[in-house]
């Protein structure tokens, strides 16, 4: 009988070959069209954000949905609230609230760039959705982010009631897969007791801001974003910070010693595709999730580039895909 190997991998689902038709094509037409107008860094993030609400930039500004409301809640700081963005489900009683935490590399987008995202959460899992606006670099670099994301959750974990429940998810894009990550272990750190939470939604997030893993180094044509853009971002989020400081798990959650929290760490969905620079980031942290005896359902996306979950179905067949593994996972957790 052969050997065994401990470590498994449906090979062909990272394998851009396997993309659905039309994918590739996006892609190139993704990679041109990010090409037009200003970068963040020539205009200045402040600026950019500025711009992409005023439909002046590659990116168009996302849609607001009316049912959508905003409001704030406290933080560590004296004086200081963190503002929110919630949405509850059209039909039923909230089963426990969902702690979104959006991307933009730690410097652009807000709690109100997700509505349709944000809403289809609420409405088809019966749960409280609200984001968070957490601050962004380079005005407040790091640590001020994740002890915005550390700030709501403490303050769901006590007043969910309030909201529809216990806080029983929290999940992000990218920056905010990370700092979703970041933002459990500090929970898990700090809490002796069980936690309320069911699980982890973590599409295409960053875990290694040190130096970056192999695949940002190597991928071929990365269609949002790319090695010097993600420097770029690392910079404004950790300056005049040394590689070493950027092992911190608090900025590069890769390097936490997961087994610390052996028998405690929430299941996890890791979503990402195959043309994302970070698929290292999803491949290796959801190895070390199970390593460590958590549970990772790992779902990989042929042909499918940073952010793809981000764009209308018509584009990236992908994007439908992930809900649909989303509501499913989610689902069978409540």
């Amino acid at each position: 009988m052969p050997l065994k190997s401990d470590i498994t991998i449906n090979a062909p689902q990272f394998d851009a070959a396997s993309a659905p038709k039309g994918t590739l094509e996006a892609n190139n037409k993704l990679t041109e069209m990010m090409k037009e107008g200003p970068k963040w860094f020539e205009v200045g993030a402040a600026k950019y954000r500025e711009m992409r609400w005023n439909n002046q930039t590659p990116l168009p500004r996302p849609p607001v949905i009316e049912s959508g409301v905003n409001f704030k809640i406290p933080s560590r700081d004296s004086g200081r609230e963190l503002p929110c963005r919630m949405f509850k489900p059209e039909n039923g009683e909230p089963k426990g609230v969902f702690l979104h935490i959006h991307g933009g590399g730690f410097t652009l987008n807000s709690e109100g760039f997700q509505d349709g995202y944000l809403k289809f959460l609420a409405d088809n899992m019966t749960v409280t959705v609200i984001s968070v606006g957490y601050r962004l670099a380079p005005e407040d670099p790091f640590p001020a982010a994740p002890n915005d994301c550390v700030d709501a959750a403490e303050y769901l974990l006590k007043e969910g009631a309030k909201y529809g429940g216990k806080l029983l998810f929290i999940g992000g894009e990218s920056a905010g897969g990370h700092l979703s990550v970041v933002t459990t272990f500090e929970l898990l750190r700090t809490h002796s007791e069980p936690l309320p939470l069911k699980g982890l939604i973590l599409n295409y997030g960053v875990y290694d801001c040190a130096v970056f893993l192999p695949q940002a180094h190597t991928i071929a044509t990365p269609a949002i974003i790319n090695l010097p853009i993600m420097f770029r971002y690392n910079d404004a989020f950790a300056p005049n910070t040394t590689i070493e400081q950027r092992r911190d798990p608090m900025y590069s959650p890769i390097y936490e010693n997961l087994f610390k929290f052996k028998g405690r760490l929430p299941p996890a969905l890791f979503t990402c595709g195959t043309e994302d620079p970070l698929l290292d980031d999803t491949t290796l942290m959801s190895l070390k999730w199970m390593a460590a005896g958590g549970e990772a359902v790992v779902k990989i996306y042929p042909g499918a580039p940073h952010g793809f979950s981000l764009f209308p179905a018509k584009m990236y067949e992908a994007a439908s895909q992930v809900n649909e593994h989303i509501k499913e996972f989610m689902l069978e957790k409540l």
